[in-house]
């Protein structure tokens, strides 16, 4: 858990503490950290703060101390949604994940314990995942005749048309191996937790260039999207913008004179 969140109430939603340049988000809503509209609505509160702070470079999203990082959506809201289902979850859903996925640092979700249907989706969203060893993932809704949205888009982006329809059609959770091999993960945390393990990354991205990890966050998420020629125009703009920096300045100086880089993001 984060230091400084140690107080914060067991329903609380979701919690925002800072360490330097890293901010976390403490997913704190009971036990099982169910995705619920509270939960989205603060969520999105804390995306709103972080997306214009120039002084971050990197952010992990945690589940701190609670049984699962998050089990998915409380199935008790579904009731009542029917027809309003769009208006009342599904959009509202997704333009948070859709930010959480647009911030524009880096992202990690330190997954110990079970990430779940929404819950996964929210780990999805994030651009690295570390998940600690034994705990499982997976988008299990059709178990119960419901369909993971976002979850099945960015799931096939990550490990292709096949693999995700064998677990959107089965239900299937994945263990802590699996999910490294199908790359769901990008580390598996053993003998620590996958906290730990994402603040140590953390550490490693700070410190590295934080223009360049931006521009590179940017390239990599339009690569998915556009063609190859138009990716490359872009990518040659940000090239400029490098070399216009006084990061990288910065870091050649750092080189020659044999010392770590003193990187202000500009």
């Amino acid at each position: 858990m984060a230091e400084d969140s140690a107080d914060a109430p067991a329903t609380a939603g979701a919690v925002l503490t800072e360490h330097g340049p890293v901010a976390e988000i403490v997913l704190a809503n009971g036990p099982l950290n169910l995705v619920t509209r509270p939960l989205l609505r603060q969520l999105n509160t804390i995306l709103g703060e972080l997306a214009g702070r120039s002084d971050l470079r990197c952010v992990i999203l945690h589940g701190a101390d609670a049984r699962a990082f998050c089990a998915g959506s409380d199935i008790k809201e579904f009731g009542p949604l029917g027809a309003d289902a769009s208006e009342r979850k599904i959009l509202f859903e997704d333009m948070v994940l859709r930010n959480l996925a647009r911030l524009p640092m880096p992202t990690i979700a330190a997954i110990d314990g079970p990430a779940l249907g929404g819950g996964f989706e929210i780990a999805l969203s994030c651009d690295l995942r570390i998940l600690r060893a034994g705990v499982p993932v997976g988008l299990p809704e059709c178990r119960l005749g419901g369909l993971a949205g976002s979850g099945a888009i960015r799931l096939t982006q990550l490990v292709g048309p096949a693999r995700a329809k064998q677990m959107l059609f089965s239900g299937l959770t994945v263990a802590s191996e699996t999910a490294l091999a199908w790359g769901l993960v990008n580390e598996v945390a053993e003998g620590e937790t996958a906290l730990a393990a994402a603040r140590t990354l953390a550490r490693t991205i700070c410190e590295r260039g934080p223009l360049s990890n931006r521009l590179a966050k940017e390239l990599v998420d339009l690569a998915v999207d556009l063609p190859v020629d138009a990716g490359l125009s872009r990518a040659n703009v940000a090239q400029q913008r490098i070399f216009d920096s006084a990061d990288l300045q910065e870091g050649a100086s750092a080189f020659f004179e044999k010392r770590a880089p003193r990187f202000s993001g500009r």
